[in-house]
């Protein structure tokens, strides 16, 4: 199973793939998408839901993972996050995939073991877990992290229902 994990952002996106053979996690693929700072809303949404739709179109990921909403005190940023999550999660609806969200304490303890990890020591365990010596840049480690919690998620659903 081929996984795309995504880190949406009004600023900067992070992708990464993971795909699951025989049991071991294997690297796939991770990039940033940096979006025009003078952009308007409407541009940059338009862009994400664009290159989501390309890296789609180019892998054939079998399932999307993003990251879940979570809440902040800035209540203009929470909404401009939520644009950014539905402009990837109208790409993966548009070619037929089933979307999964996880909170960030669920992704940090299924990939750190501590729900409250740093992005460095995220970073460390996405390299060490997935055999990657460099990453695209600190989203697209959470990216990363978001397929991996993916796959683990899976994988405790299949023993539940044994």
């Amino acid at each position: 199973m081929l996984v795309l994990g995504v880190d949406p952002g009004s600023a900067v996106t992070g992708y990464g793939l993971v795909e699951n053979i025989a049991g071991q996690l294997s690297y796939c693929h991770d990039e940033e998408l940096k979006l025009p700072r003078k952009a308007g809303v409407g541009e940059k949404l338009a862009l994400l839901y664009d290159h989501t739709a390309a890296l789609l179109t180019k892998y054939k990921p079998d399932q999307l993972a993003v990251e879940g909403i979570f809440y902040g005190v800035n209540v203009k940023s929470m909404l401009v996050l939520g644009q950014a999550r539905g402009a990837v999660m109208v790409a993966g609806a548009k070619f037929g995939l089933s979307i999964n969200e996880y909170p960030p304490a669920l992704v940090k303890q299924s990939v750190v073991g501590y729900g409250k990890a740093t992005k460095d020591q995220v970073q460390h365990m996405v390299k060490l877990l997935l055999k990657v010596p460099k990453l695209a840049g600190e989203h697209s480690a959470d990216a990363l992290a978001i397929a991996i919690c993916h796959h683990h998620q899976s994988r405790l659903q299949e023993w539940q229902r044994l």
